[in-house]
């Protein structure tokens, strides 16, 4: 019994030094559109220093990259394409050309299909990776944002004109379900068990929480420093929060303020702000590192990335990048 014991024990250590070992090999990057230039920058979230540049085309706007990190995808609203990065190389593989002008995508985690608002069109486009081609389009009203909660059969897509988040089956190419929000949908997250909803809504500073089951909605308002918004090029005045992101425990949510140039930290057990953070100017598009030590953040005024120290609540760096960086993506390559 004491030999089992202690092989048990030692087969334990092997098993903790490989999955230690594969983590250590593992290359943490972080990609960030430059909206009013034609690349995505490249950062390594080790040395958190900008590695690459990858040269697209005009006008990036969206940004997706499935779970293993193999690919990225990026829309661009220039030609009206859906572009896909082998991030091993950083080249292009493809362009697929979409049915209208692209906003935020999502991808499923397997890389097989892409959601692409189509903002000109009032429509989703489905996007077949494998096929390289538009699959099906769906009506929406007023589309925005897609996301993924890291299902292979479902995505969402934000419809700003009905207050909504369209829920698409993968299965059937057709809505399972339209849930009411509590305001114009901007940026907005989805737990991974579908239950809640935490979605940024135009004019307020915070957020809504959605229990999707039951449709209820909890106004989440966060404190602010400055109450007077501030004219932006890139986004309406009354966009006051535009970006937010749960922590990989599912413990936190860190929401952006642009009243502030803030990132607010919001308990979601506790129900409560819990801290902020000072970062750059017009905080747009927020981010966990897949290790969840860092916590990052496109500023499209100051042209830069704050990167925070997520225990630490503190800004660790401040990467320079292109014009006007909006969406930001990360992941562990070589996972």
């Amino acid at each position: 019994m004491r030999h089992m014991t202690a092989w048990r024990a030692f087969l334990f250590l092997i098993l903790c030094f490989e999955i230690a070992t594969s983590a250590l090999a593992q290359d943490l990057r972080l990609y960030v559109d430059n909206s009013e230039g034609d690349d995505v920058s490249v950062i390594d979230l080790k040395t958190l220093n900008t590695i690459d540049d990858i040269r697209l085309a005009h006008n990036v706007h969206g940004l997706a990259i499935q779970a293993d990190g193999r690919r990225l995808f990026a829309t661009i609203e220039s030609d009206s394409t859906l572009r896909v990065v082998d991030t091993a190389t950083n080249k292009e593989i493809a362009a697929i050309k979409l049915t209208g002008r692209p906003n935020q995508c999502a991808v499923t985690p397997d890389g097989h299909y892409v959601a692409v608002p189509i903002r000109d069109k009032n429509a989703v486009d489905i996007v077949d990776v494998e096929q390289q081609k538009v699959v099906k389009t769906l009506p929406v009203s007023q589309p925005h944002n897609a996301f993924n909660a890291g299902s292979n059969r479902y995505l969402f897509v934000s419809a700003m004109g009905a207050k909504q988040i369209n829920v698409i089956d993968l299965t059937t190419m057709a809505y399972s379900a339209k849930v009411t929000v509590g305001g114009i949908p901007r940026p907005y997250v989805v737990t991974p068990d579908g239950a809640t909803m935490y979605v940024a809504v135009t004019g307020l500073h915070g957020f809504m929480k959605v229990d999707v089951a039951s449709g209820k909605t909890q106004r989440v308002e966060m404190p602010a420093e400055n109450h007077t918004p501030k004219q932006r090029p890139y986004e309406p005045i009354n966009t006051l929060t535009h970006g937010l992101a749960l922590s990989p425990d599912g413990t936190e949510l860190w929401v952006t303020s642009l009243l502030d140039n803030s990132l607010y930290v919001y308990d979601v057990k506790a129900n409560k702000i819990t801290g902020r953070v000072q970062v750059g100017d017009g905080p747009n598009w927020v981010t966990f590192s897949p290790d969840g030590k860092y916590v990052c953040v496109s500023n499209t005024g100051t042209d830069d990335v704050s990167i925070i120290d997520v225990r630490a609540r503190r800004e660790v760096k401040r990467v320079k990048v292109g014009k006007a960086p909006k969406r930001v993506v990360a992941a562990a390559l070589g996972a």
